[in-house]
């Protein structure tokens, strides 16, 4: 077993873990941590738990030390500087005459790397473009290209619901979205009706997959047959799986609509056993 505490460097972002050391953490305090990235200013999340080894992915790095406030001042302060650099970031961009979007940036704790995030649609060679960001802001730079789905995280928006976008508000982490939930859910294939801001396939089809999975072992599928209050053998011929309602061909080509408690599904075997005796 070991011992960690869980932070967050976003608002709404992955949560990570690191060796609380000997410091007691609480939800919301800040800790100063080192990263890839490099020195960085967190958020405690989750606060300090065991874990079982095997559920540990990369080595834990240790907490450095609880943040001052003189920590707090700097990483507000660079947070400004970070948008007043975006422009500039912008412009020098433009000049190499790159095929790239710059979508944010940001300091590191101890101002000693600027890391910029943007988006492409292949490689870009901004072996120049270093030199001249370098140059213009005395510190290293670190270019990060990023997908659709994060640039969207990062920037944010209104989905189509009138909502803010789920992974700026709540979502910390994407989970894969398949076309087959959005079919399952008997949805619009169009782009325009399943694709978020980012373009990819809106997280929010995942929240009622569970439910379509369990509703659907309980309700009668298309094409099966099945007894009403009005027809001993009739045809499914649509679900409403929100309203759970059947909707039902009779054999004189009558369609009825029936609550999902007035159906009872025809077992496979009598189906045939009835089929056979009309037949002789």
């Amino acid at each position: 077993m070991a011992k960690v505490v869980g932070v967050g460097f976003k608002e709404i972002g992955k949560i990570y873990w690191f060796k609380p050391e000997s410091y007691d953490l609480k939800v919301n305090d800040y800790v100063v941590v080192e990263t890839v990235r490099g020195i960085e200013l967190a958020r405690v999340i989750e606060p300090i738990k065991e874990v079982d080894d095997n559920e540990i992915e990369h080595d834990l790095k240790p907490v450095i030390r609880i943040a001052t406030e003189k920590d707090i001042e700097r990483y507000q302060e660079n947070k400004i500087k970070a948008q007043n650099a975006i422009e500039k970031i912008k412009e020098i961009i433009e000049k190499h005459e790159l095929e790239m979007k710059t979508i944010d940036c940001e300091y590191t704790l101890d101002s000693s790397k600027l890391l910029i995030y943007y988006t492409a649609d292949g490689r870009v060679d901004f072996r120049e473009l270093v030199k001249d960001l370098a140059s213009e802001f005395r510190v290293r730079i670190e270019l990060r290209q990023i997908g659709q789905r994060e640039s969207a995280k990062m920037i944010g928006g209104i989905g189509p619901c009138g909502r803010p976008i789920c992974c700026k508000s709540h979502l910390r982490e994407f989970d894969l979205v398949t076309m087959k939930a959005a079919k399952e859910q008997g949805m619009a294939l169009s782009a325009g009706k399943i694709a978020g801001l980012c373009g990819k396939l809106m997280c929010c089809i995942n929240y009622e997959s569970d439910y379509y999975t369990e509703i659907k072992e309980k309700l009668p599928a298309v094409g099966e047959y099945v007894t009403t209050p009005s027809c001993p053998c009739c045809k499914v011929i649509s679900v409403d799986y929100l309203r759970q309602l059947v909707r039902t061909e009779t054999e004189g080509n009558e369609y009825e609509e029936w609550p999902a408690t007035k159906v009872q599904k025809i077992d496979k075997e009598e189906l045939e056993k009835n089929t056979d005796g009309t037949n002789s």
